[in-house]
């Protein structure tokens, strides 16, 4: 499990990457609003890809599957989560520059957005560096509820801006991996390329997807990711 997990980083790095530059171009991603989780997140990532690395395979399955499935239910359950409303922006987030406008072709409008909770999100985002690295996974499915859920973020721009905090946690729990020589080259390399043209190619859909799609595709990946966690946990 851990060549699969210094791969998984490796994998989720490239896609980050390669999607990175369009979703700013595009104002989906917002460096403004990506930088201080990324960096807090990154700190974190090589604490906890040196405890996965000494945990036993099971547990860090059935804690992955656990953690998921709760994403899971947060995000069914909550309402209002393409564009959540925002009242006023905190004084963190305000002087932090955590706010922008993003054009949605889809509704062909110009949404504005800004941020509140700021403080408790960047604390989730402390936990969320931890699991990054000890799971050896790209985090996208903790970023997101935590940006759109927690900090008010509409939807398509915590995706976004989910995938540019990638680019900068994943690089840095990878080489606590690559230290330990927890790494195939023969896989990670091949399945690098197929995910930096379907980063490519996911990037124009979201910009034109419906955003209420884009919630379900999101609830049903991670239903069957938390699920699949479980059963290898429990050896099934």
């Amino acid at each position: 499990l851990d060549f699969v997990r210094g791969t998984g980083l490796l994998i989720a790095l490239a896609g980050a990457l390669a999607a990175g530059p369009t979703l700013l171009r595009g104002g989906i991603a917002n460096l403004q609003l990506a930088m201080p989780p990324a960096l807090i997140a990154s700190a974190a990532a090589i604490v906890g890809a040196n405890i996965g690395l000494a945990l036993p395979d099971n547990i860090v399955q059935l804690a992955l599957g656990t953690i998921i499935l709760g994403v899971v239910s947060l995000m069914a359950l909550a309402r209002k989560s393409a564009y959540p409303e925002v009242p006023k922006a905190d004084a963190l987030s305000a002087a932090l520059r955590m706010h922008g406008i993003y054009h949605d072709p889809f509704s062909d409008r110009d949404i504005e957005w800004k941020v509140h909770r700021t403080p408790q999100g960047l604390a989730l985002f402390i936990i969320i560096g931890l699991l990054a690295g000890m799971f050896g996974i790209g985090a996208g499915w903790a970023n997101v509820p935590v940006l759109n859920l927690v900090m008010g973020v509409p939807l398509k721009v915590s995706v976004g801006t989910s995938s540019f905090i990638l680019s900068i946690v994943d690089s840095a729990a990878a080489w606590v991996y690559l230290n330990h020589g927890a790494m195939l080259a023969i896989i990670a390399v091949p399945s690098m390329l197929g995910m930096m043209l379907g980063s490519t190619i996911g990037v124009g859909l979201l910009s034109r997807a419906n955003v209420a799609v884009i919630r379900k595709v999101v609830i049903g990946l991670l239903l069957l990711a938390g699920i699949r966690a479980l059963l290898k946990g429990f050896g099934v």
